[in-house]
């Protein structure tokens, strides 16, 4: 960015240009053209400066972000820029911005990838840019690492690998760590981009019984089941009661002869 100031002395040239650029007159390059002169009456002429200002990768994508935001209608959408490990953190901020970041943070994580590729253009040397709204990095963080303790759980108590839906390199980075500080599971990355996704599997030994095992218990359980069947059974049969059992005994007014149903002579 390159562009010619005039004032009355080079100084207020040179606070010109750093106002026009927002940034330190320290940042800015500049070829003083012109120079006001000593005269009988004091200084003659104007100061003409020519400033030059390159702009840091991630100024480059933040001004991408904003111009791509206010295409699809977003009102004044703002950029804070913060340093971090390995590049810069972008912060997007202003009404309505959350709509930004669409399922998933898929819509995010497509604009971070734009905004790197329009910082990294220039040369040959990669700055590492960060995209945020909303605190949804954060979030999207928690709910990673969730995920994780569920699927490891799940991977244990089947004694199967998981697999995981497809997702992003940052991800599958909150991923493996969530898995790597639980005790006996690991996790893996198979796949090609961007279909790339998860295996969770789980180190535990799972008791399996063998097939001799299986058939033992089964026959044992028809044995329980067969006698079940057979008391049930002859329970079923025997219906009679204490009362009929007695009832069907000999009793001595039941013998012929005697007794209310005796034979009757006349």
């Amino acid at each position: 960015m390159k562009q010619i100031f005039t004032a009355k002395t080079v100084e207020e040239a040179k606070a010109l240009a750093a106002a026009e650029f927002k940034v330190d007159v320290e940042k800015i390059e500049f070829n003083i053209l012109e120079e006001p002169k000593k005269g009988l009456f004091g200084m003659k002429g104007e100061a003409k400066v020519e400033a030059e200002y390159h702009k840091t990768k991630p100024e480059v994508a933040a001004d991408y972000i904003v111009t791509v935001m206010e295409s699809m209608g977003f009102v004044d959408p703002r950029v804070e820029i913060t340093e971090i490990d390995g590049g810069s953190l972008l912060e997007i901020k202003g009404e309505g911005v959350e709509g930004i970041i669409g399922r998933r943070g898929e819509t995010l994580d497509a604009l971070q990838y734009l905004a790197s590729l329009a910082a990294n253009r220039s040369d040959k040397t990669y700055y590492r840019i960060s995209t945020d709204c909303c605190g949804f990095r954060a979030k999207r963080k928690v709910q990673l690492e969730e995920l994780a303790k569920k699927m490891v759980a799940k991977s244990k108590k089947t004694g199967r690998t998981v697999a995981l839906e497809p997702m992003n390199p940052y991800e599958r980075r909150i991923i493996h760590a969530a898995v790597a500080e639980i005790e006996n599971a690991t996790s893996r990355s198979v796949g090609e981009e961007p279909y790339r996704k998860v295996l969770i599997t789980s180190t535990e030994k799972v008791y399996r019984p063998r097939r001799n095992d299986r058939r033992d218990n089964k026959n044992n359980k028809n044995r329980k089941g067969g006698r079940r069947r057979e008391e049930f059974k002859a329970r079923s049969l025997d219906i009679s009661s204490s009362f009929e059992k007695d009832y069907k005994k000999p009793r001595p007014e039941d013998e012929i002869g005697t007794g209310l149903y005796s034979k009757i002579e006349f």
